[in-house]
Order: structure tokens, then C-alpha cells, then sequence
């Protein structure tokens, strides 16, 4: 096969989508507007130690913000570095972890970060040796060089997906992780000074508004310009 044709191919598997800037430039003053007026105040997002941000992380994941937001302060009063990780019992840990769940998957992922990271001052700075740390994949690599080391990275999960897709349009592939459009308009839609804050108001922004299931299409401040709306024709739905 020539070169031309493999080529062409690989274009139709991965067509180029156009991103509007200016498009972009006008969700981002809307999201700021509305998050300026509807923020949700978590613990994790008051610090800015590497342990606290990246233990908030590991716990968000398969559990609601509200409820890590009830549960962190208590254990971080327990547990309050990596060195008291390595310490803890594994069954006391586990009882610990109890009221959100998966607490033996939880702890043995605590427990395994802990043991790679207690002999080093902080968290790694790029993004290839994060990934490498148990527990550590995309989404949390991403908040933590994010949070911690002040990189431009979006918090790309399904929350910010879902408004993302919605409004410009689906993504490319099934897994968000190598989806090349989504990955490429996530960083472009938080590219901004205000980086932290932006990610923040996406992901408040998914979970009050533009939910899973009947979103709020009609209080959504984008929704003049917004394809879903468009398409479902929910505009007047609240």
C-alpha cells in the first residue's frame, strides 16, 4: 500500500475537527461568569500540599465531591502524610476508608503510592513519571501537575466530557483518554491564566447544569449556543 493511501485512511479514521477560537473564548466568559456566582468550596481545592490534593484525587474517584468533601478532613487528621500510610495497619486503613466504598481497592492503591513516594520530598513534574505511580493514570497526573506545579492541564473526566461535547460537538473515539479531538479541545478550552479556576467551573458547571440526565438546559448560560440544545431542542427545559 502506498503512502498516499495509507494516508487517506488514517484521515478518515481521524478526521481533523475545526475548534473555533473565538467560540471557545465565549464559553469560557459565560462558564466564569456562572462558576463566579455558583463555585462549590471543597478542602482540596483550599490546599496547595501535594499530599492533600492528591489523596482528594484518589478518593474522588468513584465517589461523589459532597461526600469526599465530609469524609477527607477526618482522614487527613489520621493520616496526615504519606510516612503515616506506610504505618497504618492495612486493616485499620481499610476500616477507615469503609464509608466510601471500595475501601480494600482503596487501600491497597494508598498504600502502594505511599510505599513509592515516602522516600522523595514531592510528587514527580512530568507527566510520564506520574503515570507510572500506582493509582496514578491521566485524570490525576492532570490534577496534579495542574494543582501542584501550576502546568495548563484540563481535568478531563466524563463531568467535563459531557459539557465539552455537548456544547462543540462528540468525540472521535469511545475512551476519552485517546480521543484526539477531545484531548485537543480540553486543553484549549482551559488555556487560559486562569487555568485552576476554569477546570473548576466546568466540572461545578456539569454537576449542577449540564447533568448526566435532564440537564437544566434552560438556566444554562450557554444555551443560545450550544449544539445539544440545538439538536434535543431543549431550550425552554429546565
Amino acid at each position: 500500500m502506498t503512502s498516499k493511501r495509507l494516508g487517506r485512511r488514517n484521515r478518515t479514521r481521524r478526521p481533523h475537527r475545526y475548534i473555533s477560537r473565538t467560540k471557545i473564548e465565549w464559553f469560557q466568559d459565560r462558564v466564569r461568569v456562572w462558576f463566579a456566582a455558583n463555585r462549590r468550596d471543597f478542602p482540596w481545592r483550599r490546599s496547595s500540599d501535594a499530599y492533600t490534593v492528591t489523596i482528594a484525587e484518589l478518593l474522588l474517584q468513584q465517589t461523589a465531591a459532597p461526600r469526599v468533601a465530609e469524609f477527607i478532613d477526618g482522614f487527613l487528621r489520621d493520616y496526615p502524610n504519606w510516612e503515616s500510610l506506610v504505618r497504618a495497619d492495612c486493616s485499620t486503613l481499610e476500616e477507615a476508608l469503609k464509608p466510601l466504598g471500595l475501601y480494600k481497592k482503596r487501600s491497597a492503591t494508598l498504600k502502594r503510592l505511599a510505599d513509592a513516594l515516602v522516600a522523595s520530598d514531592e510528587l514527580p513534574r512530568t507527566r510520564a513519571e506520574l503515570e507510572v505511580l500506582p493509582g496514578i493514570g491521566q485524570y490525576i497526573a492532570s490534577a496534579v501537575l495542574l494543582a501542584i506545579h501550576g502546568r495548563p492541564e484540563p481535568l478531563l473526566d466524563g463531568n467535563m466530557a459531557r459539557v465539552l461535547e455537548r456544547f462543540f460537538g462528540p468525540r472521535l473515539l469511545a475512551d476519552i483518554r485517546h480521543d484526539p479531538y477531545l484531548q485537543r479541545l480540553a486543553r484549549e478550552v482551559v488555556r487560559s491564566a486562569d487555568c485552576l479556576d476554569l477546570n473548576w467551573a466546568i466540572l461545578d458547571f456539569a454537576a449542577a447544569v449540564c447533568r448526566p440526565s435532564n440537564p437544566h438546559c434552560g438556566n444554562c448560560p450557554m444555551a443560545s449556543r450550544c449544539r445539544y440544545v440545538r439538536l434535543s431542542g431543549r431550550g425552554a427545559a429546565s
